[in-house]
């Protein structure tokens, strides 16, 4: 498989640290401690997981304007935060391209869905059901949130990203999807608590987050190592890492039980808060423009729930 493109899409609205500050008391010193976090994105009126898929598969298309969109065959979107749980983004992107009797398939599995959507393409391609598909992820985050929750209300943004993929390459020096791996560990720890979203409920609570935080660093970093030790490669061969951005903490930890050079890791969670299954995506956007051929990339994941995975892409 190949990855032809990726494009972003973000809200315009801004919520800095201060706004915590001000609603319930919380030093913007203590969250960038904690989290990493400085600021975020807050879909404005009008905007939801829909849109902001729609607007990141616009903004994909517009990069890559001699690419027939007629031809996608398969349309598979990621979210945990769901406008409609009918009419799904899927569709809604699938409306948006009106491109009329293909698969379009919304999944979930939390902040880990980017790759799972990736290995249903990986599917489809293997059973000659598609042959260029687009992957969306899209998570309104604060349409859930409860931001007076000292917990964990000041952690979550707003965002989407596309990428179009690819049996065959469409033109020189794709990015080649070398391998994806994923699996549940729902058996682990507190995984049945530890994050939740309960739309009927309280939307978005994280009561245990130490035990996110511990199982996020030994499974992102178990399975990252995995695949460089699959594909005969040390942490050092690898251009860039790009994990999930939960926390960037989390990051760090990750990046240093690897042996890692800090400086390789694609973080965003600063800009961006935790932006669920489209925090790695619009990393990956955000530095698409440096790949160079021979450069290797590693997108790394966790969920809650727990879920895990990683995604080797080769140039």
């Amino acid at each position: 498989m190949y990855l032809h493109h990726v494009a972003a899409y973000l809200p315009t609205a801004v919520v800095t640290n201060e706004h915590f500050t001000r609603l319930n008391g919380l030093a913007s010193d203590w969250i960038i401690e904690r989290t990493g976090i400085r600021e975020r994105r807050k879909a404005g009126p009008g905007e939801n997981t829909n849109t902001m898929a729609v607007a990141a598969t616009q903004a994909l298309l517009a990069e890559i304007p001699t690419f027939d969109a007629n031809s996608i065959d398969l349309i598979v979107v990621g979210t945990y935060t769901p406008h409609d749980t009918i009419y799904t983004a899927a569709h809604a992107v699938q409306r948006a391209l009106n491109i009329n009797e293909i698969p379009a398939v919304t999944i979930s599995s939390a902040c880990s869905s980017l790759l799972n959507a990736v290995e249903i393409v990986e599917g489809y391609f293997a059973m000659g059901k598609a042959r260029r598909a687009l992957v969306v992820v899209s998570e309104h985050n604060t349409a859930y949130n409860n931001e007076e929750d000292t917990m964990a209300g000041h952690l979550w943004g707003d965002g989407a990203a596309a990428l179009l993929i690819t049996k065959e390459p469409l033109g020189p020096q794709p990015l080649r999807i070398a391998e994806v791996i994923t699996g549940g560990a729902a058996p682990v720890g507190k995984a049945d608590e530890a994050v939740t979203l309960k739309p009927v409920e309280k939307g978005i609570v994280m009561p245990f987050g130490r035990d996110v935080f511990q199982q996020a660093c030994t499974y992102m970093t178990r399975v990252t190592q995995t695949l460089l030790d699959r594909h005969h490669l040390v942490a050092n061969d690898l251009t860039y890492l790009i994990p999930h951005q939960a926390n960037l903490r989390i990051s760090v930890n990750v990046t240093k039980q690897l042996g890692l050079d800090p400086e390789r890791a694609v973080n965003n969670i600063q800009r961006l808060g935790n932006t669920g299954c489209a925090g790695a995506a619009i990393g990956l956007a955000e530095i698409w423009d440096t790949l160079r051929p021979g450069n290797n990339v590693i997108i790394t994941v966790f969920g809650g729930g727990y879920s895990y995975g990683a995604m080797l892409l080769t140039k």
